[in-house]
């Protein structure tokens, strides 16, 4: 692929080049049901900036090095891309069940914010059982803009896909519209993650945050970091495909109906992650040898 090429696809991927994609959110969000209210959602991701960037009157400056803004912003635009895909292959997304996916993918993830009293030094402590934290801000939120509150439970339901170990079949009985919205952002968060172009160089962040945290499931960034490959084959596969029952296929629908481009952006980078990171671990024994392989520079968002 030639460097010209490889930027014009890179652009498309970000969804625009300034690292925000609102406008790109917008414009889907209106390709799938005109009657959704653009306007609420352009309130909605100012605000989620506003509770990250610590603007937000009663919430600190998100400091999480992984589990940042921009990681966010990716998962909402993954999840309106998904919906994209599906609405292009026929299945009728309802301005309600769009409502609550959005709101799902923006909020997936506050749980690990702090607010101006929490006693919490870092939110990498409330890293284990963070969708509980991420649910209670959504109900405040929802609460708080007078949005209908009947929202508020799908919205919980949908959030809880998003953890990785959950097991949907276990969940409070829910609606087909509520599983697909699950399906979508529960996909879209792994795929916003593991797509990313900065995502080998974010995980020796991750480490650190799940170190922090309390979560010790590897000794070392690189011992996580040899362990990738396989739990890209081994479990998130098994999730997009069996649990998430392979919504992820309506991402090439949504590139190639978006841009003409026959492909899914997103598991081609991945495997191209997976595969430069499988390069390099052949030839680095320790984190120190992986930096003159690993140069990206994560943006902080």
């Amino acid at each position: 692929m030639d460097n010209q090429n490889s930027k014009y696809l890179s652009h498309i991927f970000e969804g625009g080049n300034d690292g925000d994609p609102i406008e790109e959110i917008v414009y889907l969000a209106g390709e799938i049901n005109p009657r959704f209210d653009v306007e609420l959602l352009r309130e909605i991701h100012k605000d989620l900036i506003s509770f990250f960037s610590g603007s937000h009157p009663g919430f600190r400056k998100n400091t999480m090095p992984y589990h940042n803004l921009r990681h966010s912003l990716m998962v909402v635009l993954a999840s309106v891309r998904l919906f994209h895909g599906l609405h292009c292959n026929g299945v009728i997304i309802s301005a309600d069940t769009l409502f609550k996916g959005i709101v799902s993918s923006y909020f997936h993830d506050t749980g690990m914010l702090l607010k101006n009293e929490d006693p919490a030094a870092n939110g990498t402590v409330y890293i284990t059982g963070h969708e509980d934290r991420s649910i209670s801000y959504a109900r405040d939120y929802i609460t708080q803009k007078r949005f209908d509150k009947t929202i508020i439970t799908d919205c919980a339901t949908i959030i809880r896909y998003t953890e990785l170990t959950s097991n949907p079949a276990t969940f409070a009985i829910h609606s087909n519209e509520t599983k697909l919205a699950g399906q979508v952002v529960g996909s879209a968060d792994i795929l916003a993650q593991m797509a990313d172009r900065y995502y080998l160089e974010c995980l020796p962040l991750l480490f650190k945050e799940q170190q922090a945290g309390g979560v010790n499931r590897y000794n070392s960034a690189l011992e996580l970091m040899e362990h990738t490959a396989y739990f890209y084959h081994n479990v998130v596969l098994k999730r997009l495909v069996t649990t998430f029952s392979s919504t992820v296929d309506a991402m090439q629908t949504h590139f190639r109906k978006r841009h003409t481009i026959d492909r899914d952006l997103y598991l081609e980078n991945i495997d191209n992650n997976i595969s430069f990171l499988k390069k390099i671990l052949e030839e680095c024994d320790d984190i120190s040898c992986m930096d003159k392989y690993l140069k990206r520079s994560p943006p902080i968002i």
